[in-house]
């Protein structure tokens, strides 16, 4: 194993990936490499990429020997500082990072789908190596919120974070919310725009935010989460009438992260789910537009934080992936490592039901003395108590918009299914979670 690299002599960095993000953090260790030994006390030496093909045309003025195909050779090398990972996926991804930690070198990852799926594992690997694994890149690109969770708030009791965390999602509702927009039209204008992928189901089905949600709550809770643990919904079945009926509420759509710890008869607990959910216009994270993201943290004692920036790109990830790099270089010179994994509290997981928060339910009936009656009684089986209503009455049909009080997800489910069966209801159109309303 490596022991502390003395400052008379380059620290040796391999760089695993040169897609957008690698090719930007391979262009700015060469353009900044000056600034950066001086802000770690040493040089920077980038010896090895590994890439999927070699001769492929990249906008990069380096030698072509930097370049390989052996990414597992290049990290077994032996004589590696850091390896900074940023193919993303789970392998090779992950026998890359052990090997490169079996073989002494620490790790920069950007890699949130393997964090949140096996992430105790390769912490367990960092802390048998005495290396770092640092990771601000993971979640919400450029926006530092790793480490603010892992140290600035080490001292203080985290009770809540919300996080608006895909920035192409937002960029739908936003435009959904801007323009009235159906939901088809405007992920055609985020793909033409280069903010959607051709397959955006990642993004659109809440894949990605749910990865980003498991990282967000095991550090802010110190609980090990993964991506299974977090409940997740998507933003393709959100229509324009959502859009309107939250806008008449006083209210935006988001695709919102939620992580928080929850009090319950047995002791504290932990909550992670992904979904849409109407906010209050009052709140920040609705003033969030376009491809932003921010994080919204509640603690005990500093009281309400916002995070706020691009969470996506070549350049804002290459940022926060060179931050880490600095640190964790930092490290290395002095032959210590930083904060890894912090399960020691090891709370309950919750499943969704038993969540609580407000909803916004709208309901097609037949407009008819007794409607309103039927359905109310419905809401009280299960104990969910409405807040609002307003009926709408079209010819012979009519909608119900309902807005409840806060109420147990399990409990709310529930009160559909029995709506969804009375023989006056046509259709429960919409169901969504409101936040944010006092």
């Amino acid at each position: 194993m490596n022991t502390a690299a003395p400052s008379d002599r380059p620290l040796k960095v391999a760089l695993l990936g040169c897609g957008v993000v690698g090719s930007e953090v391979a262009r700015l260790l060469t353009r900044d490499g000056d600034e950066l030994a001086r802000r770690i006390g040493a040089p920077i030496e980038l010896v090895g990429i590994a890439v999927r093909r070699l001769g492929r045309a990249r906008d990069l003025d380096l030698p072509a020997e930097l370049f390989t195909t052996d990414a597992h050779a290049l990290v077994a090398r032996g004589d590696l500082d850091v390896v900074v990972e940023v193919i993303g996926g789970i392998e090779p991804a992950r026998e890359l990072i052990l090997a490169a930690l079996e073989h002494g070198a620490s790790v920069v990852t950007a890699n949130k789908a393997l964090l949140a799926e096996d992430g105790a594992h390769l912490f367990e690997a960092a802390e048998k190596a005495e290396r770092d694994i640092a990771f601000e890149a993971a979640v919400a690109g450029a926006i530092p919120i790793i480490r603010p969770l892992q140290e600035s708030l080490a001292g203080d009791a985290v009770q809540r974070v919300l996080g608006i965390v895909n920035g192409t999602t937002n960029f739908i509702l936003d435009a959904m919310t801007t323009t009235g927009a159906g939901f088809s039209d405007a992920l055609d204008e985020a793909q033409r725009l280069g903010y959607a992928e051709a397959d955006p189901t990642a993004d659109v089905e809440g894949f990605d935010a749910a990865a980003k949600a498991a990282i967000i709550a095991s550090l802010a809770f110190h609980t090990r989460v993964t991506i299974g643990d977090v409940h997740r919904e998507g933003i393709t079945d959100v229509t324009a009438a959502d859009v309107r009926s939250a806008d008449e509420m006083g209210c935006v759509v988001k695709l919102l992260a939620i992580c928080e710890k929850i009090s319950t008869p047995d002791g504290d607990a932990v909550s992670a789910r992904v979904h849409p959910a109407m906010i209050a216009k009052s709140h920040p994270l609705a003033s969030v537009r376009g491809a932003f993201n921010a994080v919204f943290v509640e603690s005990e004692s500093a009281g309400q934080l916002m995070f706020y920036g691009p969470g996506a790109g070549g350049a804002p990830t290459a940022s926060a992936v060179l931050g880490d790099l600095v640190s964790v270089a930092r490290n290395r010179r002095q032959d210590v490592h930083g904060p890894g994994d912090t399960a020691h509290a090891d709370l309950d997981v919750l499943d969704v039901g038993r969540a609580r928060t407000r909803y916004h339910v709208s309901i097609d009936v037949d407009d008819r003395a007794g409607v309103l009656a039927s359905v109310a009684d419905a809401f009280a089986q299960y104990d969910v108590s409405i807040k609002t209503v307003r009926q709408e009455g079209h010819g012979s049909d009519a909608q119900l918009v309902i807005v409840t009080h806060e109420a147990d997800d399990a409990a709310l489910a529930a009160t559909v299914e029995v709506v969804r069966a009375l023989d006056m209801v046509r259709d429960v159109s919409s169901v969504m979670r409101v936040e944010g309303l006092n």
